[in-house]
């Protein structure tokens, strides 16, 4: 993450905090030579220093001219809450809203078990929990910044070559062992009406639902994210991809297109059970942890034909089935249900 904070401070922040926390006048001068960049630097107790070889960018005057320098702890600190709220609401919004475009079938709209305004309150919840979740999160990234963690740049620092490559599988199996009991955990009575079922709310999800959580619960299943470099090395750029992705990946499995039936892969049909049979398919990424803990449900064939699918006697059977659940997990149904029927040239 000290990549992201430094191009943030580069393009950014060192403006805003140049501005707001100037270096005090009888420390500085304001002489036409400390206008300069070396002049500035003579004044500034901090010095650059690259986060990674593979992408540098020279600091700009602005840099030096802070008396909130960029190592001070509680800078970083407001920044990375900046960049965990604004980096996540890009990513969300972004890649949500093309998913929704190009790929959800705008069909499911209709659906019985769609909640009236549904769209809007998925993005609703999103981002009322997205500045809660950023400051919890950005404790752990200072923490890792600041150098505690298992964080290398280059391969000479690292492990080896042969991590370069292996440290993506081993990321991908840990933090879905470790979502799998959390997500598990928060199904649990003492945890579930107080913090999950807010999520549980969209039995037909859109992409925009891939965030739509209570705050703690988002940061719960985000943890093992996070956790993960203070236990193994973990390159930094590879660092900023897998986050982007663990982002990505969530909006693909509430996407509603089911693309195929892979029983090693926790895809969007699998997590389609989780929404509406509840206590099934806790996994994020793979199906291996709950064919071991005994909640794997099958996808069955007819969610991979798009027609019947799509078919309002297959609704009626669903709509039956997922009541049954809801009164099982939840007892009285809170959603207020409406069909959002939309004319196809205003959606597409």
């Amino acid at each position: 993450m000290d990549i992201v904070l430094e191009l943030t401070d580069t393009l950014i922040a060192d403006y805003a905090y140049a501005y707001l926390y100037p270096i005090r006048p009888e420390l500085y001068d304001f002489s036409y030579e400390a206008a300069t960049n070396i002049s500035a630097q003579a004044f500034s107790s901090w010095t650059w220093k690259p986060a990674t070889k593979f992408l540098q960018v020279q600091p700009s005057q602005a840099a030096y001219m802070s008396s909130l320098t960029r190592d001070n702890p509680y800078r970083q600190l407001a920044t990375l809450i900046f960049i965990t709220w604004i980096f996540g609401f890009i990513v969300y919004f972004v890649f949500a809203t093309l998913s929704f475009y190009s790929i959800f079938d705008k069909r499911t709209l209709n659906h019985p078990r769609f909640i009236k305004n549904q769209i809007w309150l998925e993005i609703k919840q999103a981002n009322k929990s997205m500045p809660f979740m950023a400051v919890c999160t950005a404790p752990l990234f200072l923490l890792e910044v600041r150098g505690y963690g298992n964080l290398y740049d280059t391969t000479d620092e690292g492990p080896g070559i042969w991590y370069n490559i292996l440290q993506f599988p081993i990321f991908l199996l840990f933090t879905d062992l470790c979502i799998y009991w959390i997500h598990r955990c928060l199904h649990h009575p003492l945890f579930y009406k107080h913090l999950h079922k807010p999520h549980h709310k969209w039995i037909m999800p859109t992409p925009y639902a891939s965030h739509a959580f209570h705050p703690l619960d988002g940061f719960a299943q985000s943890l093992p994210y996070h956790i993960f470099p203070f236990i193994f090395p973990l390159q930094k750029v590879a660092y900023v991809i897998l986050f982007v992705f663990v982002n990505f990946w969530s909006i693909l499995i509430h996407d509603g297109e089911y693309l195929t039936n892979n029983s090693v892969v926790n895809g969007a049909a699998c997590h389609s059970l989780h929404h509406s049979r509840f206590e099934v398919n806790y996994g994020q990424f793979f199906t291996v942890f709950d064919r071991l803990g005994g909640t794997y449900r099958m996808p069955e064939a007819w969610m991979f034909e798009k027609e019947k699918k799509m078919s309002e006697k297959q609704w009626e059977k669903e709509a039956k089935t997922v009541d049954g659940f809801v009164k099982e997990i939840e007892g009285d149904d809170e959603r207020a249900y409406g069909q959002e029927r939309r004319e196809t040239k205003k959606i597409k």
